[in-house]
C-alpha cells in the first residue's frame, strides 16, 4: 500500500485522462467506420487493452480511407 502513497498523482493523472480520451475517440471512430483494416473486434480489443498505444495504432493503421 505504500506504493500507492508514493505515486505522484499530479504526473499520473494527465496520462490517465489522455488515455481515456484517446480510447473513447478511437472506440467511437471504430464503431462509425464501415470497414477497418482487419476485424473490428480485434481493433476494439487493441484499443482497450494496449494502453495509450492501442488507440494510436488504430488511428494510424486500423482505419480504411476510401
Amino acid at each position: 500500500m505504500e506504493l500507492l502513497n508514493d505515486i505522484n498523482w499530479a504526473l499520473v493523472t494527465p496520462l490517465i485522462v489522455l488515455q481515456l480520451i484517446l480510447m473513447v475517440f478511437a472506440l467511437v471512430s471504430c464503431a462509425k467506420q464501415e470497414e477497418t483494416n482487419g476485424p473490428k473486434l480485434m481493433w476494439v480489443l487493441i484499443i482497450i487493452f494496449v494502453n495509450l498505444i492501442g488507440p494510436i495504432l488504430y488511428f494510424l493503421l486500423g482505419r480504411k480511407n476510401g
